[in-house]
C-alpha cells in the first residue's frame, strides 16, 4: 500500500474516533453556573413555593453551604433564558440567600418529557397539598397520553386506557389508579372550594363528590356552608351530587341537607388548632395541649366541688 494511502487511512481513523469522543462529550450532562435571573418557573407549575419555616431552614443551609444539588432546566423556545424543571424551591432559597448564580444541568427536552420529569421530581416532597397533587397528576396523565398517542374513535378501550395510565402513575406514586383519578377530579373544583380542601375545611371524599357539580352549583354549595356553618359529610355530598344529576338541585334543598345535625356532632367537641394556639407556646404538641386542658378542667372541677361543700 502506498505510504500516502496509509497516512490517509490513519487520519480517517483519528477523525472517526475524535468525532465519537466529541459526540459522547456533547451527550454527557455538565453542570453550568447560570445567573438566577435567567431561570424561569415551569409553565403552569402546580407546586407552590411557600416561604415557611422549612424554606427558612433551606435558605440558611444554602447561605452556609451553597446549592449542593444542581437544578435541572431546559432552554426556553424564545431563547430567553431557561425553564426550571426541577429546583424551584432551591432557586427561591438561593435568591433569599443572595446568590447570583446557580448550578444547573441543562437538558433539551420536549414539553411532555419535561412535564413528566417536573412532576416526578416534585412528588418527592414531604408535604404536598391535595390541589398540588391533583394538578400534578393531571399534567402527568395528559403528557403520558400524548406521548403514547391518543386512542382512535374506534378504540372501545379508550376509557380503559385512561385508567391504565392512572394505574401506572399510581404505581410510581404509591397509590391506586382509582385514587389518582379521584385526585384529578379535584381539578374541577372552583378555586375557593379547592382552597377549603387544602385548608382541611372540606374533607377529601366529600370534595370528590362535589367536583361533579357545575361552577354555579359549587358556589351555591359554598353559600350553604356559610349559612349553616357546616362542612359537608361524605353522605351529604353524595346526596347533593345526586340532586344535581337528577336536576333537582336548588339552594333551598342544599341548605336543608347542610343544616342537618350530624350524628358525630352529637358526641364530639372540636376546637380549631388556630384557636388553641393562642393559649399555648408554639413548642407544645397537640398531645401536650390536650393534657394541659384536662389538667386545668380537673383543677376547675375540684374548685367547684369545694365551693359546693361550703
Amino acid at each position: 500500500m502506498p505510504k500516502g494511502s496509509l497516512n490517509m487511512s490513519l487520519k480517517g481513523a483519528d477523525d472517526i474516533f475524535s468525532t465519537e469522543e466529541s459526540r459522547q462529550e456533547q451527550q454527557r450532562e455538565q453542570v453550568q453556573q447560570i445567573p438566577i435571573g435567567e431561570l424561569h418557573p415551569f409553565t403552569n407549575h402546580p407546586f407552590k413555593v411557600v416561604d415557611d419555616e422549612a424554606m427558612t431552614r433551606t435558605v440558611e443551609s444554602i447561605a452556609q453551604f451553597g446549592v449542593l444539588a444542581p437544578l435541572i432546566a431546559r432552554p426556553r423556545p424564545d431563547g430567553d433564558g431557561y425553564e426550571i424543571i426541577s429546583g424551584h424551591r432551591r432557586q427561591f432559597a438561593a435568591k433569599m440567600a443572595g446568590l447570583e448564580t446557580l448550578p444547573v444541568i441543562v437538558r433539551n427536552m420536549d414539553d411532555d418529557a419535561a412535564t413528566i420529569l417536573m412532576v416526578d421530581s416534585n412528588l418527592q416532597r414531604e408535604h404536598i397539598s391535595p390541589s398540588e397533587r391533583a394538578f400534578a397528576y393531571k399534567m402527568k396523565m395528559d403528557a403520558m397520553k400524548r406521548t403514547a398517542g391518543r386512542p382512535s374513535k374506534e378504540n372501545s378501550r379508550q376509557v380503559v386506557g385512561n385508567f391504565e395510565t392512572a394505574d401506572l402513575i399510581g404505581k410510581e406514586s404509591g397509590e391506586s389508579g382509582r385514587q389518582v383519578q379521584r385526585f384529578i377530579r379535584l381539578t374541577n373544583l372552583i378555586p375557593e372550594l379547592l382552597n377549603m380542601v387544602d385548608e382541611k375545611k372540606v374533607s377529601f371524599n366529600p370534595a370528590v363528590e362535589l367536583s361533579y357539580l357545575s361552577t354555579e352549583q359549587q358556589q351555591e354549595m359554598i353559600n350553604a356552608m356559610d349559612d349553616t356553618q357546616n362542612a359537608p359529610s361524605f353522605s351529604q355530598a353524595k346526596r347533593i351530587k345526586k340532586l344535581a344529576q337528577e336536576g333537582n338541585f336548588t339552594s333551598e334543598a342544599v341548605v336543608d341537607i347542610m343544616g342537618e345535625e350530624k350524628k358525630s356532632e352529637l358526641d364530639t367537641v372540636t376546637i380549631k388548632n388556630e384557636i388553641l394556639r393562642k393559649y399555648f407556646p408554639r413548642s407544645y404538641t397537640p398531645k401536650q395541649m390536650e393534657e394541659k386542658i384536662i389538667q386545668l378542667l380537673d383543677a376547675w372541677q375540684k374548685k367547684q366541688q369545694r365551693r359546693n361543700e361550703r
